[in-house]
This record gives C-alpha cells, sequence and structure tokens, in this order.
C-alpha cells in the first residue's frame, strides 16, 4: 500500500511539476528552513538521504535555476543549498495540486475516526524510530496527550497538521 501511494503522488509530481516527490520534498525543506538554507548535510539527513543523492538532486534543482549552491560561512569545507526565489515560485505551483492529490488519496477515503487512528499510529511509530535514531528528530503532529482539533487540516506534504 505504502509504494501504492508514493507511486500516485511521485506521477502526480512528475506530471504538473516535472520533478520527483524526494526533489519536492528538497524544495519544502528549504523553503521552511531560515533564509531557505541549510547546509547539504542537513538536507540528506532530513531527507534520509546520502549525500551523494542530495548532490546530485541539487545538482539538477540548480540547473532549473530552483536551489543554488554557496559555500558555507561558518565552515569552508561545506556547502549550503539555497533555495531561490523561482524555485519558490515553482514550489508554491507545485503544492495545490499535490495537496489535492493526497487529500483525495489518502484523507477523503477515510472516516474522521480513521484519520485519527492514522494520526496515532503514525506518531507512534515515528516516536519509536526517532529514539531508536533511525530517523532523526521529527516533530510531533500535536503533542501527545492533546485533543484533536476540529481545524486540523492536511498541510503541504500532505500530513495533518494544526490550522494557523
Amino acid at each position: 500500500m505504502t509504494q501504492l501511494l508514493t507511486e500516485r503522488v511521485d506521477r502526480q509530481l512528475h506530471q504538473e511539476a516535472g520533478v520527483p516527490h524526494t526533489y519536492y520534498e528538497m524544495l519544502v525543506r528549504l523553503s521552511e528552513a531560515p533564509g531557505r538554507t541549510l547546509r547539504m548535510s542537513e538536507l540528506a539527513e532530513s531527507s534520509l538521504s546520502s549525500r551523494s543523492r542530495v548532490s546530485h538532486a541539487v545538482s539538477r534543482l540548480e540547473d532549473r535555476g530552483w536551489i543554488r549552491r554557496e559555500p558555507c560561512a561558518t565552515d569552508g569545507r561545506g556547502f549550503n543549498a539555497v533555495l531561490t526565489d523561482a524555485g519558490m515560485a515553482a514550489l508554491e505551483a507545485a503544492a495545490p495540486s499535490h495537496v489535492e492529490t493526497v487529500r483525495r488519496t489518502v484523507f477523503d477515503q477515510l472516516t474522521r475516526e480513521q484519520q485519527e487512528q492514522l494520526r496515532d499510529v503514525s506518531e507512534t511509530l515515528l516516536a519509536y524510530l526517532t529514539a531508536t535514531g533511525s530517523v532523526s528528530p521529527v516533530p510531533l503532529l500535536r503533542p501527545p496527550d492533546a485533543a484533536p482539533q476540529e481545524d486540523a487540516a492536511p498541510g503541504r506534504d500532505g500530513t495533518a497538521s494544526r490550522a494557523s
């Protein structure tokens, strides 16, 4: 099932934005970082990708003018990936149809109760994977003891987030 969902989302992003889901996620991470900038190593870690894979992806996104590399000011050996204005515009153009695909494919198929169950199961697994060092710490969608919010809606990546 996970593979089918991933394939559906990836196909939509390829068709409408011309990028695979992994590249889209890198653009999202950069858009949310201070100054739209992350060290290449941080981008790799947050993407759960190897440094060489991220370097290849950044090269492809550089060719489109969506990302640029800059030397790291605090470490002459490292480089930062910076989301350009063109990259931000591409992300903003791709996000609505991506969110709609995730909403239609996942959330519209589940009852409100099933959505809450999915959230609970996902947060339990994330907590375990984070605690065992399998992934970098990921913020929970809500504090573990908090009641579900009625205005929660899928965010840019399709996961439920609190309305701001």
